[in-house]
C-alpha cells in the first residue's frame, strides 16, 4: 500500500507523461460504448501522471469540490439572496441536485457518471453573486473589456484563477470537462465557444445529460422555493398541467397528508417523470441514429438528450409560469435592482481608486488589466461578501 502512495505522489512531477493504468480498463469493460471513457480522453493542458486508483475524471471531480470556487457557491444566489431565509436554494445547494440527477440518468443510460458529476458540480463556478442579476450587471460593465459570461467565467478559474498545484495555474482538467464547462447551455445560457474546444461539435452525452438535468432541478427547486416564500400560491399553479396531474395523484394516493407534504412528493414524482422521460428519449435517439462510439454523438454536432416532444411542452408551460409568477415577482425584482446598483458601485469605486482593492488582487493589475482584474474580484465574491464590502466602502459609521 504504501508504494501506491508514493505512485500517486510521484504524478505531480510536471515532466511525467500520463502513463494507463488497470482502473481505465476496468472502467471502459462496464461502460456503454458511447460512454465516454477516462482512456479515450485527450487528457489535460499539463501532463501528470494519472492515479493508481482514481480515473482522471474521479480526478477532475475531486479538484472541483476542493476548490477555492466551488466552497463559495454557499453563499451565491440562486433566486433567493443568502439572507432571506435558510432553507432557500443556493448555488451550493443547486449544484449539489443537478449532480444528483445527473450522475442517476448517467447511470440507467451506462454512462461515465464521473464526468457528468465533474461537470455537473463545476457547472455554475462562474457564477458572480446575486444570480443572472449579478451576470448581467457584469457582463454590461465589461463591455468593451473583453466581456463577461459565466461558463468562459467558469473556464477560467478552472484554468487559471484557481492557484493550487506547483508549477501550473488552474486546476489542470482533462480536456473533456473542460469541454463540458465551455459548452454547457439551458435557457440562460448559450455561451460562444472558444475555437479549442470545437465549436462544431455537440460535448460527450454526459455533458449533454448535465445541462437537462440543470433545467430539471432549476424549475422543480424554484416551485418549491416558491410556493414555500409565498411568493406563488396554491391556486396559480394549478394552471401549470406538469404540476396539476402530479398533484392529483399524490393527494389520491396521501389523503390524509397536508399540502407541505403534497407539495414535497409532487416535485419528486415531477423529477422523476422527467427523468424516466430523457432517459427514454435518449436511447430512442441512439437507437434512431445508430450510435456506437461516442465519437458519433460528437459528430453530430447537436445534442441529442432531449424531452420528448410532450415533455418538452410541459416544461415549457412550466418555464413560462415561473418567468412570470417568480422571476418578475415584485420581491425578486426589488433585490434585483439593489444588486445592480450594488455591483456597479463597487466596479466605479474600485475603478475610480484600485488601490482600494486588497493588495494580493491589486499586485495582479499589471498582467490582467484593471477591468478584468476588478471583474475577476467581484466575481468571485459570495453575495454576503459583496453587501459586506459595499458596507464597508460607503457606509460612514462601518469599520473597514
Amino acid at each position: 500500500m504504501l508504494k501506491i502512495f508514493e505512485s500517486a505522489n510521484d504524478g505531480m512531477d510536471k515532466n511525467s507523461s500520463s502513463k494507463p493504468c488497470a482502473i481505465n480498463e476496468k472502467e471502459a469493460s462496464r461502460l456503454a460504448s458511447y460512454a465516454m471513457k477516462s482512456k479515450d480522453s485527450k487528457g489535460r493542458k499539463h501532463r501528470e501522471d494519472e492515479h493508481p486508483f482514481r480515473t482522471a475524471f474521479q480526478r477532475d471531480r475531486d479538484r472541483i469540490i476542493h476548490c477555492n470556487a466551488f466552497r463559495r457557491l454557499e453563499y451565491k444566489t440562486q433566486v433567493f439572496v443568502y439572507h432571506e431565509g435558510d432553507h432557500y436554494r443556493t448555488r451550493l445547494t443547486h449544484t449539489i441536485e443537478v449532480s444528483q440527477i445527473a450522475r442517476t440518468i448517467a447511470r440507467a443510460l451506462n454512462l461515465n457518471e464521473d464526468i457528468a458529476e465533474a461537470i455537473a458540480l463545476a457547472h455554475d463556478l462562474g457564477h458572480p453573486p446575486f444570480g443572472h442579476k449579478g451576470e448581467n450587471t457584469l457582463a454590461k460593465l465589461m463591455k468593451g473589456h473583453g466581456g463577461f459570461e459565466h461558463n468562459l467565467h467558469s473556464l477560467r478559474i478552472v484554468e487559471y484563477l484557481e492557484t493550487r498545484y506547483p508549477g501550473f495555474r488552474g486546476l489542470n482538467l482533462t480536456w473533456e470537462v473542460r469541454e463540458g464547462i465551455v459548452k454547457h447551455s439551458s435557457e440562460h445560457d448559450n455561451p460562444d465557444v472558444l475555437k479549442e474546444y470545437e465549436p462544431e461539435k455537440a460535448p460527450c452525452l454526459e455533458a449533454q445529460i448535465v445541462d437537462i438535468a440543470d433545467e430539471i432541478a432549476y424549475n422543480n427547486h424554484d416551485i418549491d422555493d416558491g410556493l414555500s416564500s409565498e411568493m406563488i400560491g396554491a391556486e396559480q399553479i394549478k394552471e401549470v398541467e406538469l404540476w396539476q396531474e402530479n398533484y392529483d395523484k399524490i393527494k389520491r394516493a396521501f389523503p390524509k397528508e397536508d399540502f407541505k407534504v403534497h407539495k414535497s412528493q409532487t416535485i419528486i414524482k415531477i423529477i422523476n417523470q422527467q427523468a424516466t422521460d430523457l432517459i427514454t428519449q435518449i436511447l430512442q435517439e441512439v437507437e434512431k441514429k445508430g450510435i456506437i462510439a461516442y465519437q458519433d454523438i460528437r459528430n453530430i454536432g447537436k445534442p441529442i438528450a432531449m424531452f420528448s416532444p410532450d415533455m418538452a411542452q410541459k416544461n415549457i408551460e412550466l418555464k413560462k409560469f415561473l418567468k412570470k409568477n417568480l422571476y418578475n415577482h415584485h420581491r425578486v425584482i426589488r433585490m434585483s435592482d439593489k444588486a445592480d446598483r450594488i455591483l456597479k458601485s463597487l466596479f466605479k469605486v474600485y475603478s475610480d481608486e484600485p488601490q482600494l482593492l486588497p493588495p494580493p488582487v491589486y499586485a495582479d493589475m499589471e498582467e490582467k488589466g484593471k477591468e478584468r482584474l476588478i471583474c475577476d474580484y467581484i466575481a468571485g465574491m459570495t453575495d454576503r461578501f459583496a453587501l459586506d464590502e459595499y458596507k464597508k466602502l460607503f457606509d460612514p459609521y462601518e469599520r473597514v
